[in-house]
């Protein structure tokens, strides 16, 4: 089968049984708001409206925050969604992402098992997502490895590998910011949390480019492997221009 492209994201690979897609940032994954602009999901439906007349779906198997770029494998059938379903609750579905952050960790390599919960639930916060690593948290460990250190305009800037062995919510970047190495344009797990509520009531503002240097938080899936028989056994997707700085 051809591979099609749409003017919103770039297809890597397509069957008669799924299709991959690279996510842009700040694409949202699915609807919420019935008047919001069109997702990844409307996207899809447009481009496989043939295969969706003729019995087909779309099911999004990983879901990446909007503001994460990256890797996207989607089923077409329902029988492919819950081949693929029981691949990821089998942990047969692996992740790997790269993120941008402030500074230089003084490892190269580093396995991190912090649990993490809901901020509100042991502290004030105005900020009801917030995630922080707490003793009483959900278990989490996420492996770390060092791919590139930098400098830009005097600032040191590292380009780190993150492959989560757990799945919560904001994991990688709960992580990197309690190591003390939050990613760059991160509104919410930044070096400055008040930029997500600035960001809410402002929208983006030259004030927060000046803190925040990026206007989406530097983290792209950019491998997803699949241990499937009969199945490809991994996906790529190239790193963004924009984490080059």
């Amino acid at each position: 089968m051809s591979i099609r492209n749409d003017a919103t994201f770039t297809v890597i690979d397509e069957s008669e049984d799924y299709i991959v897609v690279n996510k842009p940032a700040p694409l949202q994954i699915h609807p919420g708001d019935p008047n919001g602009p069109p997702t990844l999901w409307h996207r899809l439906c447009d481009l496989l409206s043939y295969e969706i007349a003729n019995g087909g779906q779309v099911s999004i198997i990983n879901r990446l925050d909007r503001e994460t770029s990256g890797v996207v494998l989607v089923a077409k059938t329902q029988v492919v969604a819950r081949l693929f379903g029981m691949a990821m609750q089998e942990r047969r579905i692996h992740k790997t992402y790269t993120a941008l952050v402030h500074g230089w960790p003084e490892w190269s390599e580093h396995a991190l098992d912090a649990p993490i919960l809901r901020a509100g639930e042991v502290q004030s916060s105005d900020i009801w997502v917030k995630q922080i690593v707490h003793e009483h948290g959900v278990p989490c460990r996420t492996i770390f490895r060092v791919l590139q250190r930098f400098e830009r305009d005097g600032m040191k800037f590292a380009l780190i590998e993150a492959k989560p062995e757990t799945g919560r919510m904001h994991q990688i970047r709960v992580h990197l910011s309690h190591l003390g190495l939050p990613i760059v344009g991160d509104k919410l797990y930044g070096r400055d949390d008040r930029c997500y509520l600035e960001f809410i009531d402002t929208g983006w503002t030259p004030a927060l480019e000046q803190k925040l240097i990026l206007s989406r938080q530097a983290l792209h899936s950019s491998r997803l492997e699949l241990n499937l028989e009969g199945y490809p056994s991994f996906w790529e997707a190239p790193l963004p221009a924009e984490f080059t700085l």
